[in-house]
């Protein structure tokens, strides 16, 4: 599609009025807020929120107060599940921040740092791995150890705190799999496309390697196409719709192309925007109707597996496991049964349930190095609920969330493990005895 036949969406890249005028300001979304449960200021509401986009929906101007109300937002989406409304407010909230980004003018370090990290970081595979080198060197020659030995990361401030939320740098990268095909384990059952997003390909190759595995050994044919690209969710929720559009449009033809049964996402955050591509292209007539195709065909990774007859054949894993609901995935594609039912057919494994599961932990894509202060709030709160429970393991079903738990339990914990649920599936999968050679390499 040329650049010239795009829409113009400044008109719809705000909160709609009709999508506003659904809130009835009824204040059942409160408790489900973490941001109002920690602070109780009513500004720092769903409701209240809404209640400022409406003002300047009627002309108030976009001042200092109402940026930073909107930028303390997880946009968690823990208020829709609660709304007897049926309030959209993860599209309200995007919206609202892709207005403010087009009328305010940040401070030119954000701003670079924005245009790196958006426009070039998360795109960019040589980008990616040219940071994971640099990140493993730190991690694994000793740097890291030094710079907390000498108190030079407690010097550091700031910088110093959010060292400790730096995700692991796994190598070789899952950037070495695309264009790859995995053959299923025996009969074909399922083709399927596995999209390994952006950090994850170099934080998290292992637990992608897992979930391929984990497929695998369910008669899946994965497919990693080599076109993919970074889903956009980062961007969406930092306002840059532009940009996110931009990335739909590529990952839209890189996939379309082949016949697949789905499209699988292991992360529930990526999952959550991949599934709203048609709301994000809707006025584009080339791409409104091959992105509600591409939307329909995309799964959870755990709502893929529940739906399909799981491959019985596991070893015994006796843990005891407390489940942590990512946001993405329990409110916003509403999936919360999956994941506890693939972790419940685990042999020996005993799943507890923590309370406030589905309350944010406080990860929230990048809301825990911009908004640090009050991401570590909410954690500590929901360690608390995590200590409650009796259970040596943290599942969880979204690479941001393992990350925010992993800083939680270093900080709060009782040195239980934080691992996705396909890696738990994966362990078991490979503790079956007589369990046949490894599969995962790729097809010839």
């Amino acid at each position: 599609m040329a650049v010239s036949e795009l829409p113009v969406y400044k008109e719809r890249d705000k909160p709609q009025r009709q999508d506003l005028d659904r809130c009835v300001h009824c204040g059942l979304c409160l408790n489900a807020c973490p941001t109002y449960r920690e602070l109780g200021i009513e500004m720092d509401s769903p409701r209240g929120r809404i209640y400022q986009m409406v003002q300047v929906a009627e002309g108030a101007p976009i001042s200092a107060s109402y940026v930073e109300h909107l930028d303390l937002c997880l946009a968690c989406r823990g208020c829709e599940t609660a709304c007897p409304s049926g309030v959209q407010y993860g599209r309200l909230i995007e919206a609202a921040r892709a207005q403010m980004e087009s009328k305010i003018r940040r401070p030119w370090r954000v701003r670079a740092l924005r245009r790196f990290v958006f426009g070039l970081l998360l795109e960019s595979p040589g980008w990616l791995k040219l940071a994971a080198g640099l990140m493993y060197a730190y991690q694994s020659f000793g740097f890291e150890k030094l710079a907390r030995a000498t108190g030079l990361l407690k010097r550091m401030g700031r910088l110093g705190d959010l060292e400790k939320l730096a995700p692991p740098a796994e190598l070789p990268t899952f950037f070495q799999s695309y264009g790859k095909v995995f053959p299923a384990d025996g009969e074909r059952r399922y083709k399927v496309a596995f999209l390994g997003g952006c950090i994850a390909n170099v934080s998290f190759a292992r637990l992608h390697e897992a979930t391929v595995r984990v497929l695998q050994a369910n008669g899946c044919e994965v497919h990693v196409p080599a076109g993919q690209t970074c889903c956009g969710a980062l961007h969406l929720h930092a306002g840059a719709r532009e940009d996110a559009r931009r990335l739909a449009r590529r990952n839209i033809d890189a996939l379309l192309e082949d016949p697949y049964d789905a499209i699988l996402t292991n992360s529930a955050g990526c999952g959550s925007t991949l599934k709203e591509y048609h709301e994000l292209l809707e006025q584009e007539p080339f791409y409104a109707g091959k992105s509600l195709r591409f939307s329909k065909l995309v799964q959870d990774v755990n709502e893929f597996l529940a739906s399909i007859e799981l491959n019985p054949r596991m070893g015994e894993l006796k843990w005891k496991v407390t489940y942590q609901d990512s946001c993405h995935l329990a409110h916003g594609q509403k999936v919360r049964a999956a994941p506890r039912t693939l972790l419940k057919c685990v042999p020996g494994l005993e799943l507890r349930e923590m309370p406030w599961s589905d309350v944010c932990c406080g990860s929230a894509g990048i809301y825990n190095v911009v908004e640090n202060e009050m991401s570590m709030q909410i954690l500590k709160s929901k360690m608390g609920w995590v200590n409650s429970v009796d259970a040596g393991v943290i599942a969880t079903a979204n690479t941001g969330c393992m990350l925010q738990l992993r800083a939680g339990v270093a900080l709060d914990g009782r040195g239980q493990r934080v691992a996705h649920v396909m890696e738990i599936l994966d362990e078991a999968y490979r503790a079956y005895p007589g369990r046949p050679a490894e599969t995962e390499r790729p097809a010839e």
